[in-house]
């Protein structure tokens, strides 16, 4: 039960059925309680702060009355700590690459509709990254970076005025090149919804190298 509150008994056995199916499912494990606040589809992907807390369901598999609370239930976060925790150079993003991977979404959902709005964005998962140069002239260990690029697993909120609360699950991948030197450089993103990780990165590795146009100018 890490991440929750101690055990206590609430008045009263919840007869939501979601919640009684859920639990004859789980026989001797816990179902949670989703605020629908926050999130439309409850089978599908679930931020930890839209969940209110859980209920223990006994050996077989009926609701017990015992509950724990969710400390972090409340609106839903940014968390970027899968791709800024890996001990991986990102210098190529610049001081905050959190804010530019950010940046970079919102900028793909707006080129889709102009009013799109990212409420959270959540990097699921250690990114794949690629970095790739000459080596340095005279020091042969050393390898000056002329091309990098990553692909991170995402789930995200959207909210349009059309479409109201979107939430997506995809790869966002953004490849740079001719980082040596800067002035010359081109930039592009991919913004690729319900594929995995492998999926993107064997595509990354095409895409890097795809991504000069023929004038140099850069490209986004």
């Amino acid at each position: 039960m890490k991440g929750f509150g101690s055990r206590r008994r609430r008045k009263g056995i919840p007869t939501e059925p979601a919640l009684v199916a859920a639990a004859a499912e789980n026989p001797g494990g816990r179902v949670a309680e989703i605020d629908r606040t926050y999130i439309d589809d409850p089978n599908g992907y679930v931020p930890p702060e839209a969940i209110r807390g859980v209920w223990l369901v006994d050996g077989s598999g009926k609701l017990t009355g015992e509950y724990q609370g969710n400390p972090r239930h409340g609106v839903p976060q940014d968390d970027f700590t899968g791709l800024t925790d890996p001990d991986h150079w990102l210098g190529w993003l610049g001081d905050d690459p959190a804010a530019a991977v950010r940046q970079g979404i919102e900028e793909t959902l707006r080129a889709q509709v102009g009013d799109a709005v990212l409420e959270w964005v959540k990097i699921l998962e250690t990114p794949r990254f690629l970095t790739g140069g000459p080596r340095h002239p005279e020091k042969e260990h050393i390898v000056l970076v002329s091309r990098a690029a990553l692909a991170a697993p995402f789930a995200l909120s959207v909210r349009t005025a059309q479409h109201g609360r979107s939430l997506l699950l995809g790869v966002f991948s953004w490849a740079a090149v001719n980082l040596l030197p800067p002035e010359l450089r081109s930039d592009r993103h991919w913004f690729d919804l319900g594929v995995g990780l492998d999926w993107a990165e064997e595509r990354l590795q095409r895409r890097i190298y795809e991504v000069d146009g023929e004038d140099g100018a850069p490209e986004r």
